[in-house]
């Protein structure tokens, strides 16, 4: 197996707790011949791989003057670096290691001889590799985990990123569920990855069955996990983003906080360091062993991304619901062009009205054709308002715009962005005008995509009383107009939503073509949105370099775009990301619902004025 795991490149190779005997061995750990069986084991394990360079993890008890112990042996290129004893021994039900184990607490001594030399011992070792620190390796044994406190926590607070739970958890019914959730959340309570290895089906079945549970986690999220109760050995393989837990430490100062209160409450709890090389892998790059979502902002699985979307529809409308009964408002102004972001925003105002028990009488919907209106969306819009019961008026904004042009003294001809915001300032202007006489709220339609990007017009769509749609990439909101579409019992709004999500996004400022459809598409002016919202989640929430999210969108969308294009996109979406800021600074109120935010009050605060130079030479 280790030959196995040293083909597919792994750097660190973790085996089951008391693997060399098995874990079932009863009251033959006290026998001397398996103590020195289980030593012998060892010395050939270590002969064998001798000039390996991965970190192996292996399992066996070790007799340390008068008393046993059940161990960790940590080695590479066959030397032992450090033993680490196991800490909380389970002494109930099926479980009575207290017979023949003592635990770590007990141990005396800093260093034991094994296999021919001194080597570290005891349970306050980590194990760094010498050129890159923030891969520090920390040891625990299955039941440590289930203690109140385990010993990875402490572990997590002196610098280990990667834990290593050497296990034999033996299986019951749903107890997998539980383990699981165990795995999990440790590691994101230590802001770590953690590396699970139970023992399988080779060990005793007198009482009980072990059906080899592995799992690798990293933050809260279970990365890999093999299937049970197989009849073979098997060897998983996982990659770890090390930088980015590193990233997520640095950002989370309460994590900062626990490592300076165990400090102060711990002064003499020190750590011992056992540094390991690290050499360069050999493994092909272009296959990664983690999983890695073309649209990170969108659950993979139906039901997740079912449950996602009706969990962000409802803290949209209870937002907004919060507002409007905060103001003591009830009417709500909303420009609808029968585009996704405008549907949403309906929607949600719909959810609104409904939650606070009032009529869909309070959503006052405006529909303003401009130069490029097409028929297609503007009888979306007519269709959707009068299945909704929604009333909608419709505003025709061609004579306004073009006694503006004549005001600047434009030709009105000239299809510039000048031509292109006097139709955006234009609605908002009648939309805010409209609101003082109805006493009402302006709604922002305007996604998180569109914040990242400044794909806005700066005080007109830019601009509103509150934003549902600000928190909601675009990737996601074409998901929850489907997840609306999947769940209304109207038809003839269902069908209506499935075309508006057929229809191409665009802010249809430039007139359509000679068929009349329309000409003016967003994503051939930005790019694709979907590489969008993959650039903003790696470079907002995990902190990547932009070298680093190019390799990753290579990776991601090989199939969908050459690696020239996502260069090209990515040099766009880093430039409007910097240059945009400004717009951003005085984005209205909305609400956050996911993990990614733009609001200057909340998650993202960025000088207007900051210098893209640095991120576009790593693009380059």
């Amino acid at each position: 197996m280790a030959d196995i795991a040293l083909e597919k490149g792994a750097d660190i190779i973790v085996y089951p707790e008391l693997c060399v005997t098995g874990y079932t061995c009863g009251d033959l750990f006290q026998q001397r011949t398996l103590w020195d069986a289980a030593t012998g084991g060892l010395r050939s394990f270590l002969k064998e791989t001798k000039g390996t360079s991965a970190l192996f993890v292996i399992g066996l008890p070790l007799r340390v003057d008068a008393q046993l112990f059940n161990c960790a042996v940590v080695c590479q290129e066959g030397h032992i670096l450090g033993v680490v004893p196991k800490t909380y021994l389970p002494n109930y039900r099926e479980f009575y290691e207290k017979r023949w184990f003592s635990s770590g607490f007990a141990v005396g001594l800093r260093e034991i001889q094994l296999c021919g030399g001194w080597v570290p011992f005891g349970k306050d070792l980590l194990f760094r590799a010498d050129d890159y620190s923030e891969f520090t390796v920390g040891i625990e044994l299955c039941e440590d985990l289930w203690a109140p406190v385990p010993p990875s926590t402490e572990l997590a607070l002196q610098g280990a990123t990667v834990i290593v739970n050497s296990s034999a958890s033996d299986d019951q019914v749903g107890k997998v569920h539980y383990r699981r959730d165990l795995v999990r959340q440790q590691s994101g309570r230590c802001l770590s990855a953690y590396v699970y290895c139970s023992a399988g089906v080779g060990e005793s079945t007198t009482d009980v069955v072990f059906g080899g549970h592995c799992m690798v986690a990293e933050n809260g999220t279970c990365l890999n996990e093999n299937e049970r109760f197989q009849q073979v050995p098997t060897c998983m393989l996982t990659d770890i983003d090390v930088a980015y837990l590193v990233h997520e430490r640095c950002q989370n100062t309460v994590f900062g906080d626990g490592v300076a209160d165990f400090a102060r409450e711990q002064p003499h709890r020190d750590v011992r360091h056992v540094s390991f090389n690290l050499p360069e892998t050999s493994q092909d790059w272009s296959l990664l062993h983690r999983p890695l979502r073309a649209l990170p902002f969108v659950p993979g699985d139906r039901r997740q991304r079912h449950d996602t979307c009706r969990e962000i529809f409802a803290i949209q409308s209870i937002g907004l619901a919060s507002r409007l009964e905060h103001t003591g408002i009830r009417s709500m102004l909303i420009g609808v062009s029968g585009g996704l972001d405008s549907t949403l925003a309906l929607l949600v105002a719909v959810e609104a009205c409904d939650r606070l028990g009032i009529s869909h009488d309070h959503i006052h919907a405006i529909t303003m054709p401009g130069f490029g209106t097409s028929e297609r969306t503007l009888s979306n819009v007519e269709e959707l308002c009068s299945a909704l019961g929604v009333a909608l008026e419709t505003i025709n904004i061609h004579d306004a715009c073009e006694g503006h042009f004549s005001d600047i003294g434009h030709d009105g001809q000239t299809h510039d962005t000048t031509f292109e915001n006097v139709q955006a300032r234009e609605r908002t202007q009648i939309l805010m005008d409209k609101a003082n006489m109805l006493n009402g709220l302006v709604i922002g339609t305007g996604d998180l995509s569109e914040l990242a990007l400044g794909w806005c017009t700066y005080n007109a769509d830019h601009m509103s009383m509150y934003a549902v749609n600000a928190g909601v990439p675009k990737t996601l909101v074409t998901f929850l107009v489907e997840y609306v579409a999947e769940r209304w019992d109207d038809q003839n709004v269902a069908a209506t939503l499935r075309d508006i999500l057929d229809t191409p996004i665009s802010p249809e400022l430039l007139p359509p073509d000679h068929n009349g459809d329309i000409a003016h598409r967003t994503e051939d002016v930005i790019g694709p949105y979907e590489l969008h919202d993959f650039f903003l989640y790696q470079i907002v929430r995990c902190g990547f370099p932009p070298d680093k999210t190019l390799f990753l969108a290579c990776q991601a969308f090989a199939e969908s775009y050459s690696d020239a294009e996502v260069r090209k996109w990515l040099h766009v979406f880093v430039e409007r990301f910097f240059s945009q800021q400004f717009k951003r600074s005085c984005m209205p109120d909305g609400p956050k619902v996911g993990s990614v935010a733009l609001s200057p009050r909340g998650d993202w605060r960025m000088p207007s004025d900051a210098v893209a130079e640095e991120w576009l030479r790593l693009v380059e």
